[in-house]
C-alpha cells in the first residue's frame, strides 16, 4: 500500500528569464516582463510528496517533522531572498524558469531523501501558475 504525504513550504527569490544566446530583443519578444534586466521576484510556494510505504511500528510513510527539516535546510535557506541568476551555481548556466527551478530542487532532495521513496515537487510561481516534476 503505498501513500502519499506532503509537506509545503515556501520561498522568495528573484530572478530574469534570458537567453545569452539571443538578441535582447528576442528575448523581451519570448520572456516579456519576465525579462526585466533589474530582475524580478516570487513568492513561491513549493510542495513536495513522499510516496511509500507506511513503516509497520510508527505507522509514518516519512516523518513530516523530518522532511520540513529536509526542505528547509536544503531549499529555503538555499533559495529564500536570494537571485536566482546570480547567486545559486545551478542557475550559472541555466535559465531559472519555473520548470528549471522545480527540476533542480528535485535533484537537491533527491540526494537527501532515500531512495526507496518516489518524491515530487510542485512549484508555484503564482496562485494561477505552477509546475510539477516529474511530471504524471
Amino acid at each position: 500500500m503505498k501513500i502519499a504525504v506532503c509537506r509545503k513550504e515556501h520561498f522568495n527569490a528573484a530572478h530574469r528569464l534570458y537567453n545569452p544566446e539571443w538578441s535582447d530583443e528576442k528575448n523581451e519578444r519570448v520572456f516579456g516582463k519576465c525579462n526585466n534586466p533589474n530582475f524580478h521576484g516570487h513568492n513561491y510556494e513549493l510542495i513536495v510528496k513522499v510516496i511509500g510505504e507506511p513503516d509497520q511500528e510508527t505507522g509514518y510513510v516519512f516523518d513530516l517533522k523530518d522532511l520540513s527539516d529536509i526542505i528547509n535546510r536544503s531549499i529555503v535557506d538555499k533559495f529564500d531572498h536570494k537571485n536566482l541568476n546570480l547567486d545559486l551555481d545551478e542557475f550559472k548556466d541555466l535559465n531559472p524558469t519555473a520548470e528549471n527551478i522545480a527540476w533542480v530542487i528535485w535533484n537537491i532532495l533527491r540526494k537527501e531523501i532515500d531512495k526507496k521513496y518516489e518524491i515530487k515537487v510542485t512549484l508555484y510561481e503564482t496562485e494561477r501558475n505552477f509546475v510539477e516534476f516529474p511530471a504524471g
